[in-house]
């Protein structure tokens, strides 16, 4: 029997090669199963939801995912969760109204303005705009990577290593290596 009151944690990764990781159904999709292998409290409320939906024949609305997120999230007696949202920037902003992205804004903003105290979020993304105008406000902190020393100087060491390393890099003159070492440098952008 699996009990509540230890941390746990739940990650999700929006893959820019993989469609399927770049919507709000999946993200709310992969947090509710992550959730739900953590204690029996939080598998009987997944398991509701399986049984809602004819046994996993009908797939859930987004509405019904964050609902059933949101009734895990409120349970009291839990330990500390944190909930892990990584490279937010790839998931899309170009077409559809609202956009993935601004759904899946949307729904983080809810959880975050639930304001449950042992909810915490870590949300990664590139500093794009939209991102920054909706979290922003809603951040206690605020870090970033894409001016700091530390982070440059790995990127250079990256880019550095495969110039020098790479079988196909290594046999070319060593001006070329130097103005794609260069030239990735100063392109990076701390990414």
């Amino acid at each position: 029997m699996r009990q509540m009151g230890l941390a746990t944690t739940s990650m999700f990764y929006f893959d820019f090669r993989d469609r399927g990781k770049q919507d709000v159904c999946h993200l709310l999709s992969s947090i509710l199963v992550q959730l739900g292998g953590s204690s029996d409290k939080f598998s009987e409320i997944l398991s509701t939801l399986y049984q809602n939906h004819d046994r996993g024949s009908r797939q859930p609305s987004e509405d019904v995912l964050m609902g059933c997120l949101k009734s895990m999230l409120i349970l009291p007696g839990q330990g500390a969760l944190y909930l892990i949202v990584d490279a937010l920037d790839e998931c899309p902003n170009s077409s559809g109204y609202p956009t993935s992205r601004e759904r899946v804004l949307d729904a983080i903003k809810s959880l975050i303005k639930l304001q449950l105290p042992h909810v915490h979020f870590c949300i990664t993304s590139r500093p794009e705009i939209d991102i920054r105008d909706v979290l922003d406000p809603l951040a206690i902190y605020n870090v970033s990577l894409h001016d700091q020393a530390g982070q440059n100087q790995d990127i250079v060491g990256y880019i550095d290593h495969f110039v020098r390393f790479d079988p196909r890099v290594r046999r070319w003159r060593e001006e070329d290596k130097q103005l794609v070492i260069k030239t990735l440098t100063e392109k990076a952008g701390g990414m």
